[in-house]
């Protein structure tokens, strides 16, 4: 362990400074301007003040948001940064051109890979059938996406792109009634004999290319192979660490995927694999105690099992190291929290005290915990629907959405507004559900509206915690602990202030309006798609009216989405083969209409807040 742990040191030399020009759209450009085009001074990236955003460094390695240095993240038409001025949120900065050619893509005839950015084939209808309105026109729809405006994204004739990092390609469509859809480009995974994708997330332990030549060019040896070089990674111990020919891996501790090497004279050595354009895997935070390894501990305990204060991550004193967030990105390394990036066999820190390098924490395991209760693994599968045509989605399997709840209203036991149980005393609600509302019961579950199931359990509420001043949030706390069994159980609460990724498939559930699609006497599930509040906050959208403690997810072109009556329900999405609850259900303009998606309270921002309501009282 001592000599894993003083490891390589890496450092990084930058041989020439980035161009201060940009191609295209400037989603390339990395140079040093952090001046807007009115001369406001540009917020840093890794700063939430004064203006809060879900642009961060460590979910969007690819987008180099560096310092506070204008960059083009999210399909914008030129780089743009957040100002250092409260009153202005976002302005575009003054890039000049390169002269040089832009950089050639890898295009894609075919199919799709990742959301189909590269797609450049001559598919014009969308997936109902519609034919594709040509980018260079104005009828029957208005845009901006003209070729001028987004230069290098192959907005030819009337063919399918994605030239603004919607999830695949789409158009718009030549029906006056249909303002864009996407389109019917099949996806290269769903192709006979795909290749890997040939990149990588975070450390690359995810990476399943066929690289097999090391960063100096020297060949890999097989996995299966003890020579030249003997060693103890062998794919049927270690089956799900893909160690397949001579391919690149990491099956280990390291920084990113390397393999031992042919030449006898030299052991191993790293590969050059990129980085993914894609998003890393999200994952379910452990905020309390660890399973396993404890390698998806995000908890805050920041002391050793001997009571020794851990050194800050970012610190070399009194030790140095290469566990830094740079060389171990996706592991949670912030502050002196204790974690686990390397598979060792559970969290651990560098100490402060100059004699001890090193030790385990004082993290418990969720199995010894007393009554622990696994959140965010129903029973029963469910559907998963993916129903863009019906404004509640489709039938649930019965009591596939265990936490889903029911407020019932005090004089005739009617359901008026959703609720998610996230402890076997607490629920999570919307506050506006509780104005003027005589709450008597909440029924836990159920999947009829009627109610009328034995699994059904009914309990008093008998106290309510408002939440914080401004947000549509409130706890109710039942007058007996819930039941935990296969119809009734817990949504996970997500890790704090995290950011679901824009373009992450989500799902709602609810009872209520369907706008006569049918299902109204059963618990309905719909997909949803997070949208960033950049986006969601423009003009053609909700015009700045989301605040940072919301989120914004629907479909676009409308026709999905909660409506009155799915009130204070939840919005879940599946991490790590768990559903985690990132939203509650708030408010809307109408019911799943186009380019007005529905607002959620964002959890991660009240996690906090949740933790310490249900602690005191």
């Amino acid at each position: 362990m001592e000599v894993q742990k003083a490891g390589l040191v890496f450092c990084l030399f930058l041989f020439s400074a980035a161009e201060e020009c940009m191609h295209c759209t400037g989603e390339d450009y990395r140079g040093k301007i952090s001046i807007t085009e009115s001369g406001y001074t540009c917020q840093r990236w890794d700063s939430q003040t004064p203006h809060q955003h879900d642009y961060i460094l460590l979910f969007l390695p690819e987008k180099n948001l560096m310092e506070n240095y204008c960059r083009n993240p999210s399909g914008e038409p030129r780089p743009w940064c957040y100002t250092t001025d409260p009153s202005k949120r976002w302005e575009f900065c003054s890039i000049p051109r390169c002269k040089t050619e832009p950089p050639t893509i890898v295009q894609e005839l075919t199919c799709t890979s990742g959301n189909g950015r590269y797609y450049r084939g001559t598919i014009s209808v969308t997936k109902s059938g519609k034919t594709c309105q040509s980018w260079t026109s104005q009828t029957p729809h208005k845009h901006v996406k003209s070729p001028e405006n987004n230069p290098c994204k192959g907005l030819e004739e009337n063919y399918c792109r994605n030239p603004d990092h919607e999830k695949a390609p789409w158009c718009y469509t030549t029906d006056p009634e249909t303002l864009w859809e996407y389109c019917n480009v099949p996806n290269c995974r769903d192709q006979p004999s795909p290749a890997a994708e040939e990149c990588m997330h975070c450390t690359g332990e995810d990476y399943r290319g066929k690289i097999s030549i090391t960063e100096s060019g020297y060949t890999c040896q097989r996995w299966d192979s003890q020579t030249p070089h003997q060693h103890n990674y062998v794919l049927s111990i270690l089956p799900e660490k893909n160690l397949m020919e001579n391919y690149c891996r990491n099956p280990g501790e390291k920084p990113r995927p390397w393999c031992y090497i042919t030449d006898p004279s030299k052991r191993w050595e790293f590969c050059s694999i990129p980085l993914c354009t894609t998003e890393p895997p999200s994952i379910v935070p452990e905020l309390f105690c660890s399973s396993e390894d404890g390698r998806y501990y995000r908890g805050t305990i920041s002391v050793t099992k001997s009571g020794k204060t851990c050194q800050s991550w970012t610190s070399q004193t009194p030790h140095k190291h290469d566990r830094s967030s740079v060389n171990y990105p996706c592991k949670g390394l912030e502050e002196n929290y204790c974690r686990n990036p390397d598979h060792e066999k559970a969290p651990w820190c560098y100490t402060t005290d100059p004699e001890t390098r090193w030790e385990y924490c004082n993290v418990p395991n969720c199995r010894d915990q007393p009554g622990s209760l696994k959140c965010g693994q129903p029973a029963t599968e469910p559907k998963l629907c993916f129903w863009p045509q019906v404004v509640g989605g489709c039938v649930s399997e019965p009591h596939s959405w265990p936490w889903q709840i029911s407020l019932r209203k005090s004089a005739d036991k009617i359901h008026f507004c959703g609720g998610t149980l996230i402890n076997a005393l607490w629920v999570l609600t919307a506050a506006h559900c509780l104005d003027g509302s005589q709450i008597s019961k909440i029924f836990l579950g159920i999947h009829t509206k009627q109610a009328n199931e034995p699994s059904k359990q009914e309990r008093d509420v008998s106290k309510i915690v408002k939440g914080p001043s401004g947000s549509d949030l409130a706890l109710l706390k039942l007058d007996r602990p819930a039941e935990i069994n296969d119809q009734v159980s817990l949504a996970c609460l997500p890790e704090k202030d995290h950011i679901v990724p824009d373009g992450t498939e989500c799902f709602v559930t609810g009872w209520e309006t369907t706008r006569g699609t049918g299902g109204e006497a059963y618990l309905k599930e719909t997909s949803i798609t997070v949208i960033e509040n950049k986006s969601c906050n423009s003009p053609s959208f909700l015009d700045g009216r989301v605040e940072e403690t919301e989120m914004c997810a629907g479909d676009i072109k409308g026709g999905t989405n909660s409506c009155q009556g799915d009130s204070g329900g939840p919005l879940v999405c599946k991490t790590q083969n768990k559903f985690v609850l990132q939203g509650v259900t708030s408010w809307g303009i109408g019911c799943a209409n186009p380019m007005k998606p529905g607002v959620y309270v964002r959890i991660s921002k009240f996690v906090n807040w949740i933790e310490q309501s249900v602690k005191e009282n």
